[in-house]
């Protein structure tokens, strides 16, 4: 089913618009739709367009606040597994498209305070950041019920782009006027985008892509969050607000239990994909945040591999009572591993539509829900 904005922000806000949501966050992995093809799906099946999963439309607004460093990404070499190559930040990236579906940089621009000032400059404002023509054309498609997002640079993931995690976890405590400025700069610029962007269109969500923690928690804990991240984010969700923004959207991976409370406190009301391997169980979640935060995902992409019986016990649990009638958009908790067969997915899609009272022929279409 299509859903309108409107629908949408009052679901995500706790709203009880009637009916639940289940979508598909990201789709399947490289090698799942290789495995899949092999035992008879549907093109239809892996584009995701078959199982008429419900969604949102979206817009992106013609308006950005992160890097433009003018360097050409290009492939160095790509034998259909392996792919090598520069990126946009001019690093040596590595991609093995059976495991990931991200390249992972091999070196990083800025290892001090000088790297740092010589690319202050890919962040700084100016006007042509904002292009008022394609937004008069998006405020259009938001008329017609898309809902309008605006993406800022990650207070972590930004940083950790130009670093390197680990420098940068060392530059809290050994350069963080470094890092303050990185995080004043971002500021800055994604105010005065969002002040321009919000005189043509209204913006309903504000999003930022972070991936901060695994398996054993994130990589900055409570006292960085606020030391860092609460004056960037507190700031930029003040603006958006003021352009019309509700929601506050993060994604990040890993276990973001131990700094939940103090993501709210900068004002986030929105987070996916909750992995449960990663320690994020929303059910226990829910019981603690009640109604501050709305999560997206939650249910154990890994219990599909291990077959049917292991679904319907996941879904049993996930799909508990107090996560219904708004505050909730029910999905797997990530990309749909390898290992997966069709039959098995197809189940996972049937069963989630009976327990949560939904049509069991919803139609087709898909759109990625990851925002």
């Amino acid at each position: 089913m299509i859903w309108d904005r409107e629908r949408y922000i009052a679901h995500s806000l706790f709203e009880d618009t009637g009916r639940e949501m289940f979508c598909e966050l990201f789709g399947p992995l490289h090698v799942t739709e290789r495995e899949w093809r092999e035992q008879g799906a549907s093109e239809e099946e892996i584009a995701m367009t078959a199982f008429g999963w419900d969604y949102v439309p979206v817009v992106m607004l013609s308006g950005g606040s992160g890097p433009r460093t003018g360097i050409p990404s290009r492939v160095l070499d790509d034998d259909g597994e392996v792919m090598r190559g520069i990126d946009g930040y001019g690093r040596h990236v590595k991609l093995v498209k059976t495991t990931a579906t991200i390249p992972l940089p091999e070196d990083y621009p800025v290892e001090g305070p000088d790297d740092w000032l010589r690319v202050r400059h890919w962040y700084a404002f100016s006007e042509d950041r904002v292009d008022r023509e394609a937004l008069l054309r998006q405020k259009q498609a938001r008329d017609r019920g898309a809902m309008t997002l605006i993406g800022i640079p990650g207070a972590f993931d930004e940083p950790r782009q130009l670093m390197g995690e680990e420098a940068l976890c060392v530059a809290c405590y050994e350069e963080p006027e470094m890092l303050r400025d990185m995080l004043e700069t971002f500021t800055d610029t994604a105010i005065r985008v969002i002040e321009r962007v919000g005189d043509v269109v209204p913006i309903d969500c504000l999003c930022v892509h972070e991936d901060m923690a695994g398996k054993s928690g994130p990589l900055f804990g409570p006292a960085q969050i606020r030391e860092f991240f609460e004056p960037y984010y507190s700031r930029v969700w003040e603006a958006a607000k003021a352009a019309g923004a509700r929601l506050f959207s993060m994604d990040s991976d890993g276990d973001m239990s131990p700094i939940l409370s103090d993501l709210i406190d900068c004002g986030l009301n929105c987070i996916h994909p909750m992995e449960p391997v990663g320690g994020n169980d929303i059910v226990e979640l829910r019981k603690k945040y009640g109604r501050k935060l709305c999560f997206k995902g939650g249910i154990d992409k890994h219990a599909l591999a291990r077959g049917p019986e292991a679904v319907r016990r996941e879904l049993e649990y996930r799909l508990a009572p107090h996560l219904m009638h708004g505050g909730t958009i029910f999905a797997l908790d990530h990309r749909i591993p390898n290992g997966v067969s069709i039959e098995t997915y197809r189940t996972y899609v049937r069963l989630g539509r009976e327990m949560l009272g939904l049509e069991p022929d919803a139609g087709t279409g898909w759109a990625r829900m990851a925002f």
